[in-house]
């Protein structure tokens, strides 16, 4: 990847940035080409920059001034195993390998704000930009963590932004509280004895018995859970080693469940494992339930949404903010940065139209670049307010 030059907050460097970092998309940790190429344009910005932080993170470091105040703003950096249908001159050179989710732009809006806030910025304190790979997976955040996130950059707070897509182009929109469901994972097997399919009378068929457990797995909403909380179960795959005439011995059922409570997530597990193991029981079949959580709920702090919210209307006025926004049940790894740190994560809308309604890791889905000036200038906003040289956060 070839730098560009720094220029002023204009959409021109962002854009060309962007659709370079969409031809070129990487997975998971292995974002060496994409670190690197943030990494060169924040040391050409003249930012302290640290790399390999979590694997294949970024944090640059900005400071004026003299106040000990310091926040910082993440973007994350990996893309999907998706195979792009556009047809656009700046589509993806790598098969199979896509910006589907807009993290291209993601970056593009948070290296604007560095390079206007190092030529330009009036504020008194630190800024870390913080720039995580595998965010995808949900593995990203909580590696950056671990190796010292917080740490080794003393922040008081910590803000993100994704693009929307079916939200007008250029509204910001946030919320206090749960603003992003947090995702679990299960995996069921259930264990039966198979054989000729002529001869059902002879063996423990999971057919049945996994047909059983896949409705019974929609009462652990409708009837155990509070009507005011929210919460989905999906049953999202299913495996078998049965044939045309052959009984399975074994079914695999995997699925997902939101929600935006530890306690409901909780009582979802407990109530599938109860399920589960009564249903095989019944049936004579033996069964495995297990159960993850990698995303938890996205969960903003009050003073935090209040300042991006001031933000927010600095940017876009009153009318394009929204600042109590309906909770999504999509999920983010953001939320474990959100569990050691205050902070908030807002919306930015990515059209309504063709040019950016298309949902999220659809392989039609490009970033509208014509929403890259706000975003920089929100992060702009944000702090130049938050790190002002007449007043304290």
């Amino acid at each position: 990847m070839t730098l560009a030059s720094s220029a002023d907050l204009t959409s021109a460097p962002m854009q060309t940035w962007r659709r370079l970092l969409h031809r070129h998309p990487e997975i998971g940790f292995e974002v060496q080409d994409t670190a690197k190429f943030v990494a060169d344009l924040l040391q050409d910005f003249g930012l302290e920059v640290h790399q390999q932080v979590g694997k294949t993170g970024v944090v640059a470091v900005l400071s004026k001034g003299s106040a000990k105040r310091a926040i910082g703003l993440r973007a994350d950096m990996d893309a999907l195993l998706v195979h792009e249908q556009n047809t656009f001159e700046h589509k993806s050179l790598i098969e199979g390998h896509m910006h589907a989710c807009g993290h291209d732009g993601h970056i593009a809006m948070l290296l604007g704000a560095a390079r206007h806030l190092a030529d330009k910025g009036e504020f008194d304190g630190s800024v870390y930009f913080v720039f995580q790979p595998n965010e995808e997976h949900g593995l990203g955040a909580q590696a950056m963590i671990d190796d010292g996130l917080f740490d080794r950059f003393p922040m008081q707070a910590i803000y993100g932004m994704h693009n929307m897509p079916g939200m007008p182009a250029g509204q910001l929109a946030m919320n206090s509280g749960a603003v992003m469901a947090g995702e679990d994972n299960f995996k069921i097997t259930i264990k039966g004895r198979g054989g000729h399919a002529s001869q059902p009378h002879h063996h423990v068929d999971p057919v049945p018995i996994s047909a059983e457990i896949i409705l019974g797995l929609q009462t652990i909403v409708s009837r155990n859970i509070d009507p005011s909380q929210r919460a989905v179960v999906s049953i999202t795959e299913m495996e078998t080693d049965g044939t045309v005439n052959v009984i399975p011995s074994n079914i695999t059922l995997k699925g997902d469940c939101r929600n935006f409570d530890d306690s409901v997530s909780q009582l979802i597990e407990a109530s599938m494992q109860r399920l589960v193991k009564g249903i095989c029981e019944a049936h004579g079949a033996d069964s495995e339930c297990e159960y993850s959580r990698p995303f938890p709920a996205t969960i903003n702090a009050e003073r935090e949404t209040a300042h991006a919210a001031a933000a927010a209307v600095a940017t876009v006025g009153e009318a394009n903010t929204n600042a109590n926004c309906e909770p999504l049940t999509i999920s983010e790894d953001f939320a474990s940065m959100l569990k050691q740190q205050d902070g908030c994560y807002i919306f930015i809308g990515n059209g309504e139209d063709s040019e950016g309604g298309c949902m999220l890791h659809n392989p039609h889905y490009d970033f509208n670049d014509e929403i890259l000036e706000t975003g920089c200038q929100y992060w702009v906003n944000l702090v130049e307010q938050q790190l002002s040289k007449s007043s304290e956060t």
